[in-house]
């Protein structure tokens, strides 16, 4: 089953088990995917987005709830906090499983090694193959000093 249908399929669950949190993170989702649809359509991709464009999308949802719990819980708004870390919850239900730091060293190692990148001008292929083979397994932000590093 793709990402697409898991996602409608838990929006039906969500509905039948009446599980408010769940149901509003999902129709989130949903409108952002076709958002981006809408947006892929006018530049003539009649099928939309792909898997890991949708990745990509979840992938960022979770980065803007983490900041946002972050500024509440700074703020003392703790009942907002809660419910950014909740919505986290649910979109990460829909995420690969996370690589662990030697997955991640190990998928930077082949990256490199597949590029053929010898020199800080071969970051951005290096990076383009990471995004491309394993979006939301890993953090770009924090993979990018490491690769920086590696052909520094």
């Amino acid at each position: 089953m793709g990402l697409r249908e898991r996602i409608g399929s838990g929006l039906k669950e969500a509905m039948r088990d009446k599980d408010a949190t769940r149901l509003s993170t999902l129709r989130l989702i949903s409108a952002a995917v076709k958002d981006q649809d809408i947006a892929a359509r006018a530049k003539g991709e009649m099928d939309g987005v792909g898997e890991a464009e949708v990745l990509a999308i979840l992938g960022k949802m979770v980065k803007q709830r983490q900041e946002s719990a972050r500024a509440y819980e700074e703020g003392g708004r703790l009942e907002l906090a809660e419910k950014e870390l909740a919505e986290i919850a649910v979109i990460e239900d829909y995420l690969p499983r996370r690589l662990a730091e030697d997955e991640v060293e190990a998928a930077i190692g082949a990256a490199i090694a597949e590029t053929g990148a010898t020199d800080l001008r071969d970051m951005g292929r290096v990076m383009a193959v990471l995004k491309a083979k394993h979006a939301g397994q890993m953090d770009f932000g924090a993979v990018g000093p490491a690769v920086k590093a590696r052909l520094g």
